[in-house]
């Protein structure tokens, strides 16, 4: 199997995991970096991925996101629970 495949299993037994399992939605932020974009995830601090699209970029956090939750569980640390929330502003400009 590919790593991403070994990821996945490897998070999966960590923590418990079976195919039915509850979803967690972390809220990303996607930059546009000028030549390529860059993406991150508040609740995860040190969680980033950089790609030369943003669809690019949108699936590598994702691949981060779960290699980056394996190295918690796998560390014995306390998976964070989803709390960040993302909204807009509007200014006069």
């Amino acid at each position: 199997p590919c790593r991403q495949e070994r990821w996945r299993a490897s998070f999966a037994k960590r923590v418990g995991k079976n195919e039915r399992t509850a979803m967690k939605r972390y809220a990303i932020v996607v930059e546009d970096a000028g030549t390529n974009f860059a993406a991150y995830v508040p609740d995860l601090p040190g969680c980033v991925a950089t790609a030369k699209t943003k669809k690019a970029v949108e699936q590598l956090i994702r691949e981060a996101i779960e290699l980056h939750l394996a190295g918690m569980a796998e560390d014995g640390l306390p998976i964070p629970e989803p709390s960040s929330e993302v909204d807009y502003v509007e200014i006069d400009a």
